[in-house]
C-alpha cells in the first residue's frame, strides 16, 4: 500500500518587525524666540528715556536667554541660531539704551531741581516800609522773614511787590460765612504790583490770618461784599487789589496776615494792630 503524501498548506511568512529607531526630539527653540521678543520690546522701551528701567530689565533677560539659546543650537537641541543671536544682540542694545536713558533722565531731573532752587533764591522778599513810617530815613529795611506793619510792602527780587493795608472794622452781612457771633470782623486790603518784566498769575496767591496772642486761625469771611480775592493776571507795570475780611476773637489785639504769592515765592507776614 502506497503511503499517501499530504501537502502541507502554505503558511504565510511572518513579516519581520523593522528595527527600532530612536525617535527624533523636537527642536527646543523657545529660548531664542523669547529672547527676540523681549529684545524688541526692551529696545523700543529704551527709546523712551523715562522707560530706561524697563529697557534695562528686559534687555538683561533677553541677553541671558539669547546666550542660553545659542548654547542649545551648538548642542543641536535648537535650530533657530539666527533668531537667538538677534535676540541676544537686541538685549545688549536695550541695555545700552537703558544706561543712556538713565543718564538723560537724571540730568533732566537735576536741571529742573536746579532751576527751582534758582527760582526760590531769585524770589526772596525784602521789606519796604510804608511812606512816612516804618524805618527811619537812611535805615536799612527789615530783613527778609521779619513781620511787616500795615502799609509796608514785601518786595521780591523779580519785581513783585505786595502791600497789606491797615485793618478796618467790618460788619459782615446777614448771611455771611466764616463769622462767629460775638467775634469781631476786620478787613485788610492786599495790593499786588508787578514791577517785573513777566506777567504774574494770581491763581496761586493765598492770604491767611491768625488772631490774638494765641495765634488762633482767623477764618476768612465770605459775604456779598468780600471773599472774592485776587484773580486773573497782572501785567508788568500793573496792579491788582482785593479786600479780605477775617473773623477774630473780640479781645484780639492784633492780626497776623500772611500772603504767599505762589510756590516759587517766600511767604511774607504783616503784624496788624486791631
Amino acid at each position: 500500500m502506497s503511503q499517501s503524501q499530504y501537502t502541507q498548506p502554505h503558511q504565510p511568512q511572518q513579516p519581520y518587525a523593522p528595527a527600532q529607531t530612536p525617535g527624533t526630539r523636537p527642536a527646543r527653540n523657545g529660548l531664542g524666540i523669547a529672547a527676540l521678543v523681549l529684545g524688541i520690546i526692551g529696545t523700543v522701551s529704551g527709546l523712551v528715556p523715562l522707560l530706561f528701567w524697563l529697557a534695562g530689565v528686559l534687555g538683561l533677560i533677553a541677553l541671558i536667554l539669547g546666550l542660553a539659546g545659542r548654547g542649545r543650537t551648538k548642542r543641536g537641541e535648537a535650530t533657530n541660531k539666527g533668531v537667538t543671536t538677534f535676540g541676544a544682540v537686541l538685549g545688549l542694545v536695550a541695555l545700552i539704551l537703558s544706561v543712556v536713558g538713565a543718564v538723560l533722565t537724571f540730568k533732566a531731573v537735576d536741571d529742573v531741581v536746579s532751576e527751582l532752587d534758582k527760582a526760590v533764591v531769585d524770589t526772596t522778599a525784602s521789606a519796604k516800609p510804608a511812606a512816612g513810617g516804618g524805618a527811619a530815613d537812611g535805615a536799612e529795611p527789615e530783613a527778609a522773614g521779619e513781620s511787616l506793619e500795615g502799609g509796608d510792602s514785601a518786595v521780591y527780587d523779580d519785581g513783585l511787590e505786595i502791600t497789606v493795608g491797615a485793618p478796618a472794622a467790618y460788619e459782615p452781612g446777614e448771611f455771611a460765612i466764616g463769622h462767629t457771633r460775638g467775634n469781631s470782623a476786620w478787613t485788610v486790603s492786599v495790593v499786588i504790583e508787578n514791577k517785573g518784566k513777566e506777567k504774574f498769575d494770581t491763581t496761586l496767591v493765598t492770604v491767611d490770618a491768625r488772631a490774638g496772642k494765641d495765634g488762633v486761625k482767623a477764618e476768612q469771611i465770605f459775604d456779598d461784599k468780600t471773599g472774592e480775592g485776587l484773580s486773573g493776571t497782572v501785567l508788568p507795570g500793573k496792579k491788582a487789589t482785593a479786600t479780605y475780611a477775617f473773623d477774630a476773637p473780640a479781645d484780639a489785639g492784633h492780626l497776623t496776615v500772611e500772603v504767599a504769592p505762589g510756590f516759587e515765592w517766600d511767604a511774607s507776614q504783616w503784624e496788624l494792630k486791631l
